[in-house]
């Protein structure tokens, strides 16, 4: 079962390839051996470790993998739904139960698109600094803070952007879709 407006069909396309590919591919150039070339002074495994989960408390791939997962949820939800009533595409446009149904899961997509673009602010902020300082004061040495070296800091910072990026566009769309379904039950668009 396809969405049912040609924006959620771009919106699948878009999201489904393009965005799992970018994080697939990209992401694992970028990102994949972060943990490996994380250096700190002095540069021991053990402050690089404990400095490393500092600095990363979750890695931006599992992150990211976990928001297009839980994105796909209200989708995924809803055609499962529709495939075990025998639900056609042309009837979630014309019947107002299928319609609002349809609709929730959009909305839900949007509040959790919205939910994780603020918790990547939280967890990754919108620039990855060459230099960061992590307090070791647990680990008793004789400076609590050191200086680690991030490794292609500017790559992550391009990457960073181009994940808000898809992230707005992904909600946008899924406005968009809402106000075009709007429109062909209001008798604006012709039904496809």
């Amino acid at each position: 079962l396809r969405p049912p407006t040609v924006i959620g069909q771009f919106h699948t396309l878009f999201f489904g390839s393009i965005r799992m590919f970018f994080l697939g591919v990209l992401g694992f150039a970028v990102y994949g051996n972060e943990a490996l070339h994380f250096s700190c002074d002095p540069d021991k495994r053990e402050v690089n470790l404990f400095c490393y989960n500092q600095f990363r408390p979750i890695t931006p791939q599992v992150f990211w993998a976990l928001q297009l997962v839980i994105v796909l949820v209200p989708g995924a939800f809803f055609h499962l739904y529709a495939a075990c009533k025998s639900i056609k595409q042309e009837d979630i446009l014309q019947k107002s139960f299928y319609t609002g149904f349809y609709i929730f899961s959009v909305f839900l997509r949007i509040v959790l698109e919205v939910v994780a673009f603020w918790l990547q602010i939280q967890l990754f902020g919108f620039k990855v600094n060459a230099i960061y300082m992590c307090d070791v004061g647990a680990l008793e040495k004789k400076f609590n803070i050191t200086r680690c070296m991030v490794p292609e800091h500017f790559e992550k910072t391009i990457f960073l952007i181009a994940m808000y990026t898809f992230t707005v566009i992904t909600v946008i769309l899924c406005v968009a879709e809402i106000f075009e379904i709007s429109c062909r039950r209001l008798g604006f668009l012709k039904t496809q």
